[in-house]
């Protein structure tokens, strides 16, 4: 869908971003930073080569897209790109005022106009905001008489960025097309720069709704139908299967052919139907009855669907099919166990 291989900057602004609530400032450029094209072919690899996911996002805000500020400053960009340097101070200030955890480190912030980036199959500009929080220690070895010298100095390593945005001007009224990179902060502090800087949220395309109903399944599956029918967790994990199964088979999904393919029984039916409307609501999303399969969030979510069953702290049961080859029973002495089937042992 998106291909920056072939994109190219036309011009920056650089900034450097404190902590607020710390007291530390924004020291501002005087003017536009001047490159030449070998630091260009640098910083377009520390900028660009970590955006790996197809997962995508677009500005929004509670009221209306235009009152968000990182959504109106790089619409003002888009319609007149030589406000870059302007816009990109705008922006460095609205960083600051989310600036306000105490762990926040300070650190350079890039505002980038880029050009030639492919978007299906179309030339489209895109503005990057990029941000080094964290700094390498790297050593310099040069020659000195009959010897060398070794000098360590502090500098940002370019396969390392910190923080990352991609703006591509596409899909104005939806808040643009953009992708997202944080590589820094896991915690409470990690809000700050989805949340309250760029104030995204999840594109509604295919590989959201392959997520969430992913998710959807694991969630029904594991807590939900335990409590409203007697099933064992063999039952759970061969659902489990079907439903991954079920999304790597078909280039598209329908929740009716899923349903009676993968759910089956019409009580296990009626009951998840139920579920999704409670699992759409308090997560406050929306997943479609239609759409088209995203194969690399089928990938993602699969990790973290388990075809396992854990027996005391001796045993684990493997399970990727044929649930028929599975006998589940209790001895004369009280003793559960499993009989399973196979034909060779490998």
């Amino acid at each position: 869908m998106i291909n920056t291989n072939f994109a190219e900057i036309i011009s920056f602004g650089l900034h450097k971003v404190g902590n607020k609530i710390n007291e530390e400032n924004i020291n501002f450029s005087k003017s536009p930073i001047q490159t030449d094209d070998e630091l260009n072919k640098l910083l377009l690899l520390y900028f660009l080569a970590p955006f790996k996911s197809i997962e995508y996002f677009n500005f929004y805000h509670e009221s209306d897209v235009n009152l968000n500020e990182a959504y109106v400053y790089v619409s003002k960009i888009f319609d007149n790109p030589g406000q870059v340097f302007e816009q990109s101070i705008n922006l460095a200030k609205h960083l600051y005022e989310q600036s306000v955890h105490p762990k926040i480190k300070g650190g350079e912030f890039y505002t980038v106009y880029l050009k030639d980036c492919i978007v299906d199959g179309e030339k489209v500009e895109a503005v990057g905001l990029f941000k080094s929080e964290n700094k390498d220690t790297f050593l310099k070895v040069f020659p000195s008489g009959d010897g060398f010298e070794i000098e360590s100095e502090k500098g940002v390593n370019i396969n390392k960025l910190d923080k990352g945005c991609l703006i591509f001007n596409v899909e104005k009224e939806n808040g643009y097309l953009v992708a997202v990179v944080d590589n820094t902060n896991k915690g409470a502090e990690a809000q700050y720069w989805m949340d309250n800087f760029l104030h995204v949220r999840p594109r509604k395309d295919e590989y959201y709704h392959t997520q969430h109903l992913l998710s959807l399944c694991k969630n029904f599956v594991t807590k939900e139908l335990p409590q409203q029918f007697e099933v064992s967790k063999a039952d759970q994990v061969d659902l489990l299967n079907k439903s991954v199964q079920f999304f790597k088979e078909n280039e598209s999904f329908n929740m009716t052919n899923f349903a009676s393919e993968v759910i089956g029984q019409p009580a296990m039916i009626d009951s998840f139907n139920e579920y999704r409307t409670d699992f759409q609501r308090e997560r406050e999303i929306t997943i479609s009855d239609n759409f088209a399969i995203s194969e690399s969030a089928v990938k993602k979510q699969a990790r973290s669907i388990k075809s396992i069953i854990k027996l005391d702290k001796n045993f684990h049961i493997y399970i990727h099919g044929h649930r028929d080859l599975i006998e589940q029973g209790v001895d004369e002495h009280g003793r559960k166990f499993y009989k399973i089937y196979y034909n060779e042992e490998t």
